[in-house]
């Protein structure tokens, strides 16, 4: 007996890191040990402010209608473009959203940023030698049209997150006649990446408690099988959540949100797309 109260330590220190894949932690005291839930809705900040109280649905269509004045303006009509940033600098401004905040979350546009510096280099028509370089003039142009439209789209979408919380959204879609099926799906997205990140959470936390470090190279087997049990976890987490579902009487569609069939009120909202589309007007006609 003696043997195998030596030997049960080290299998105990054996076996630790692999209950981290299989157990969830206790809560415990700290910020990173809380086991925290990150929200999707956390792009919202609730704030009493004009742009806040305005009605989701009437939100979305000025913000339609301004992408589609954004995307109809040539791309060389610059003054156009500024006045669009203004446009969203004074609605940003409205709905108090931090500059830092706005700064942060246009990084999602990246991709489009680098696919947009190669069209220079890549496109057809005259050039121009700049600094040694020759560059396409149309290539530049396009660049610049992707890169105006892209952040200005980008912002103004960012600015509805911060003043709209999910479900508004949604019930918005639904009041402009959006299918039932679409809205039901993205519900339901939303709410799995909810439990998604919920869980890879608390999976890292089960981690670090127990001094892992997956910054290193040599443990990639270990992020590996936290990836397996996340979607192994999620999976059945979803199997659950589904019967729970159907045994509550689920029959595909999703339950209307408690909010009342109030009459929209369109102005000043609506004064947004119509300046928009007014400055794409005369942008047209030059």
């Amino acid at each position: 007996m003696g043997g195998v109260a030596r030997i049960a330590p080290l299998v105990q220190s054996f076996v630790a890191p692999l209950n981290a894949l299989s157990l969830e932690p206790q809560p415990a005291c700290g910020h990173h040990m809380s086991g925290g839930h990150h929200s999707t809705d956390s792009l919202h900040t609730p704030l009493d402010t004009r742009v806040h109280s305005i009605d989701a649905t009437v939100k979305l269509v000025c913000l339609c209608g301004f992408l589609l004045a954004v995307v109809a303006t040539p791309s060389r009509a610059v003054p156009a473009f500024s006045a669009y940033a203004l446009l969203v600098a004074v609605a940003a401004v409205g709905a108090r959203l931090p500059l830092k905040v706005l700064g942060r979350r246009l990084l999602i546009e990246i991709p489009f940023v680098v696919f947009a510096l190669a069209l220079p280099f890549t496109g057809s028509g005259p050039e121009r030698e700049i600094l040694g370089v020759s560059v396409s003039i149309n290539g530049c142009w396009t660049a610049w049209s992707i890169l105006a439209k892209a952040t200005l789209g980008t912002a103004a979408t960012v600015v509805l997150a911060w003043s709209t919380r999910v479900p508004d959204i949604l019930h918005g879609l639904e009041r402009l006649r959006c299918p039932r099926v679409i809205t039901a799906i993205a519900a339901f997205m939303i709410r799995y990446l909810d439990v998604i990140v919920g869980q890879l959470h608390r999976l890292q936390v089960a981690r670090l408690s127990r001094c892992d470090n997956p910054l290193w190279l040599w443990q990639g087997r270990a992020v590996a099988a936290t990836a397996g049990t996340l979607f192994v976890r999620s999976f059945e987490r979803g199997e659950r959540v589904h019967r729970a579902m159907l045994a509550r009487g689920f029959t595909g569609r999703l339950p209307t949100a408690l909010t009342g069939r109030e009459p929209l009120s369109w102005f000043p909202a609506a004064a947004w797309p119509c300046a928009a589309w007014a400055v794409a007007l005369v942008a047209i006609m030059r």
